[in-house]
């Protein structure tokens, strides 16, 4: 008897052994750091094809980095509000890391900083400085605005009135590229008129610029700062007859816009690279949660550099774009 019961007992301790090694296993997934594998999220500004690009990246850093997975989330109306929402959303369902483009950097700081103390945040595409985010990944947008008013004084070269549109002039983005344009034109004839808001709403954006050519018919040139801002400028000056007549100077590298400046219709499209906004991005975050913010300059600003895009280099654009996009 007392040899079964003590068989009882080694297979018993044995059973329990087994169980804590299936608990450890499980708890200890397939990280390399020994960890679950983590969760990042990136989050838009708004619902333009410029993110298709910047989802590319991010969908060859997930494939890189085994360890982690990423979420890629568009605000459906493009507001602080609906970014917000998804945000919260996202932390509660146990996110490890954000990379946001905020839309409202001021008023949206707290958030950040309320969000910064429970994970990691890199902000995208749009900065907000004054947060406590660990690192910024985009376009030098003071430097992108000047390379748009380069152009703007090349092609109105002896002045003239100018009109700006954007979705919204909160974001950080748009800040900086009005400056940067009011920078390269200053001690021109070239006079900004003003700017025009349209809440990310295309077919207000092309309204916008329809009202703008009737009110102002001498205007000389018009400059969209977001990347739909481009196609809707040159629907609206095609269909009132004055392509050529008046100049349109744009960002990004939406298809119509590209189609545009291969024509001659745009003068010039000054192009970042939302692909590198999004893998590096993650690739970034990736290596800050296992440990290492050798990545991160001490001014917390990584660069993505930008280009401008005429009619002469184009072609050469369009097929590299196509490249990345997987056409």
């Amino acid at each position: 008897m007392r040899m079964k019961r003590d068989m009882t007992s080694k297979l018993r301790f044995a059973l329990v052994c087994l169980c804590l090694f299936l608990v450890v296993s499980c708890n200890t997934g397939s990280g390399g750091s020994g960890g679950s594998t983590k969760k990042f999220a990136f989050v838009t500004n708004n619902a333009s094809d410029f993110w298709t690009i910047a989802r590319k990246g991010c969908e060859k850093a997930d494939a890189e980095l085994p360890d982690f997975t990423v979420e890629f989330k568009i605000p459906a109306d493009g507001t602080a509000s609906d970014q917000k929402r998804i945000i919260d959303d996202l932390v509660a369902k146990g996110i490890d890391g954000i990379a946001i483009s905020p839309v409202d950097p001021e008023n949206q700081t707290q958030l950040i900083n309320d969000v910064a103390k429970q994970i990691l945040v890199f902000t995208q595409d749009s900065d907000a400085p004054k947060s406590n985010r660990a690192c910024y990944v985009g376009t030098d947008n003071v430097a992108a605005g000047r390379q748009a008013g380069e152009m703007i004084k090349e092609a109105l070269p002896q002045g003239g009135k100018i009109m700006l549109f954007v979705g919204k002039l909160d974001a950080k983005n748009a800040q900086d590229r009005m400056q940067g344009i009011k920078d390269a034109i200053q001690g021109s004839k070239v006079q900004i008129l003003d700017v025009r808001t349209d809440d990310t709403d295309q077919v207000r954006a092309k309204s916008n610029v329809a009202d703008t050519l009737v009110k102002y018919p001498d205007i000389a040139g018009l400059v969209g700062l977001w990347s739909y801002n481009g196609p809707a400028i040159l629907n609206a000056v095609r269909e009132a007859g004055k392509i050529n007549q008046v100049k349109i100077v744009t960002f990004d590298e939406e298809d119509a816009t590209l189609a545009g400046v291969k024509e001659g219709a745009i003068v010039g499209t000054v192009v970042q690279q939302p692909f590198e906004f999004g893998y590096q991005a993650i690739t970034m975050m990736a290596k800050v949660i296992k440990g290492d913010s050798s990545s991160i300059p001490p001014s917390k600003q990584v660069f993505v550099p930008t280009k401008v895009i005429r009619k002469d280099n184009v072609d050469d654009f369009v097929k590299a774009l196509n490249t990345l996009r997987g056409r």
